[in-house]
């Protein structure tokens, strides 16, 4: 596999900001940024009109008032609704009164944001079950276009195979890492084969052997996700290449030489 640039800081912000603000929102990112982070991560999928936004669970109930909103006989999950009717949900109530009225953010308006302020951004591509291609396709082709030109292009990350195939296909370019959760059959050739640059694994199956053998195939190696500083002591002396994070109130990216 050829070597690629590595233009990411070690320290990454999980959906903004952690747990401090309202998941996958401008507010979440503004607080991480303000706590010195520098890259975030957050998830990508589709609207029923093919509009990239934000949101991690595969239904709106849990972060949005959709429920109040739509009703309780409207169908639960974002994928299902058209961009405008998600725009009007309220995602922030959930989290605390500071943030009530925080809306849903569309793929582009966190773009401009990071691209504005010269911040790194980790896509995961977090597709409704059934549209792993299509979202896979779609939010690499709009990560392209709204990249063009920039110095650091966004790392594209999916547990999903189908949807980094579909990414990897629209376009090669763009740097791609597989997400896991366990150390499956094939994990290491699978990777190879879709052309990624890097592998995130939960930090418990980062030790010795799974790490050198993802060095060893020239993989960037990172980790989610890490919230206490034992771990990510543990992860540190190991060598990991990145390593994302709830805590942003914790670790601080500066002192920790990002």
């Amino acid at each position: 596999m050829p070597q690629v640039p590595w233009p990411y800081p070690r320290w990454i912000a999980h959906r903004g900001a952690g747990k401090l603000a309202p998941e996958n929102t401008l507010a979440a990112f503004r607080l991480g940024a303000s706590h010195g982070y520098r890259m975030f991560e957050c998830d990508v999928k589709l609207s029923r009109d093919g509009v990239p936004f934000l949101m991690h669970d595969d239904t709106l109930t849990r972060t949005s008032n959709a429920a109040d909103k739509l009703g309780q006989n409207s169908s639960a999950s974002g994928g299902d609704h058209p961009w405008g009717t998600l725009a009007q949900l309220d995602a922030g109530s959930w989290h605390s009164r500071t943030f009530a009225g925080e809306p849903l953010p569309t793929f582009e308006a966190i773009a401009r944001y990071c691209l504005r302020n010269a911040y790194f951004l980790n896509i995961e591509i977090k597709p409704t079950p059934g549209q792993e291609r299509q979202t896979g396709e779609a939010v690499a082709n709009h990560a392209a276009r709204l990249w063009q030109g920039a110095s650091a292009a966004p790392l594209l990350t999916s547990f999903q195979v189908p949807a980094l195939e579909a990414a990897m296909s629209a376009q090669p370019d763009l740097p791609r890492g597989l997400l896991l959760d366990t150390l499956w059959p094939g994990w290491l050739e699978t990777a190879q084969r879709l052309g990624c640059v890097a592998i995130i694994c939960d930090h418990v199956l980062w030790d010795q052997v799974s790490l050198t053998q993802a060095q060893s195939a020239a993989f960037k190696t990172l980790s989610y996700t890490v919230n206490d500083e034992a771990t990510a002591r543990r992860l540190l002396d190991l060598g990991l290449d990145g390593i994302i994070t709830d805590r942003v109130d914790l670790f601080s990216p500066a002192s920790l030489c990002a």
